[in-house]
């Protein structure tokens, strides 16, 4: 069997996996909205008030970024099943690499969340938001796969490391939940304090929403050459630590 059968067959596993669970789809589609409810038109009326422009322009690059990064690092609990049932052992007994393994799910898991990050994307056009150039998009959609493969190698990484749901859970409630709210998704980096501003710009998933907000908003507080460089880099770590925990796993 070819790199390309055993990517393909993985992939289709996974995305076989992912049609015939609507619930997962909803629930993954719900937090977002209400952040777009509660935070869009809530807090909007409080942003405009304050000179700052149209919050819902400003808000939906971090409520993708969080749709995806929630959706990619969770994804590793698709491994910690594989591992509990024993289909991650038949594959890793058979004569492949296991980094074809790892590409192969993780393609799966990345492909899973760009359609979940589109879908909030469309439905953020329903709410009023309108990118600033439309011809960027496609260049945000690049963004979103280049970001989702990463997120998806790290969850990936933490999922190779523990070996029952809870402390995957808990692990991801330590990391999931601060990147995400000390990042710039829902404030602009301008106007806070000097510590959060600190700890944000040392937060990966500052940058990538900083390359979302910019191709779909028109706006940047990092400029697009150091997100594309922190964004790279974040990419090596992530593939480098994930191949390295996969490869430790015990049969």
């Amino acid at each position: 069997m070819d790199t390309a059968d055993i990517l393909t067959i993985l992939w289709l596993r996974q995305m076989r996996r992912y049609v015939r669970s609507g619930s997962r789809l909803l629930g993954s589609l719900g937090q977002p909205i209400l952040l777009l409810l509660a935070l869009g038109y809530g807090i909007g009326a409080i942003y405009r008030r304050a000179g700052e422009g149209n919050y819902l322009t400003f808000l939906v690059p971090g409520i993708i970024t969080q749709t995806v990064l929630l959706s990619a690092i969770f994804w590793g609990i698709i491994i910690l099943q594989d591992k509990r049932f024993g289909f991650l052992s038949e594959l890793l007994v058979a004569p492949v690499k296991r980094l074809k393994i790892l590409l192969g799910s993780a393609i799966g898991g990345a492909t899973i969340s760009i359609i979940q990050g589109s879908i909030v994307f469309i439905i953020s056009l329903l709410f009023g938001f309108r990118p600033d150039n439309w011809l960027l998009v496609p260049v945000a959609f690049l963004i979103l796969v280049f970001m989702t493969i990463a997120l998806t190698c790290f969850g990936a990484g933490i999922a190779s490391m523990v070996d029952d749901f809870q402390g995957f859970q808990g692990i991801n409630n330590l990391l999931v939940m601060p990147l995400f709210f000390l990042s710039s998704a829902l404030y602009p980096l301008n106007s806070v304090p000097t510590f959060l501003r600190v700890i944000s710009t040392i937060n990966p998933v500052s940058y990538m929403v900083d390359a979302l907000r910019y191709t779909l908003s028109g706006e940047t507080h990092f400029g697009m050459t150091k997100d594309l460089i922190v964004m790279a880099v974040t990419f090596v770590i992530a593939l480098w630590f994930a191949v390295n925990r996969f490869n430790r796993i015990q049969l």
